[in-house]
């Protein structure tokens, strides 16, 4: 899940940077994602800013599920072709 704000909604309330600081803060009068802090889980506060945010600026929106790298497990010979 990836979080955001959107700038032109925000009006600088502060109330996400309040209740979740390790994912938002305030910066030039508005409401920012921290770098680094933009993808999240569904964790019950984040929700919350998400719901209580005044201005409805914060939207968490599904992101596309990569495959996770795997070098670990070995390479699988090709099978044959089925009749």
């Amino acid at each position: 899940m990836k979080v955001s704000v959107d700038r032109d909604l925000c009006y600088g309330s502060a109330e996400c940077a309040h209740r979740v600081p390790a994912v938002f803060e305030f910066v030039d009068g508005f409401g920012v994602v921290r770098p680094g802090r933009e993808q999240a889980g569904a964790d019950p506060e984040l929700l919350e800013a998400v719901e209580k945010c005044p201005s409805q600026a914060i939207s968490i929106t599904e992101s596309p599920h990569a495959p996770p790298d795997r070098p670990d497990l070995p390479d699988l010979p090709d099978l044959p072709d089925l009749p």
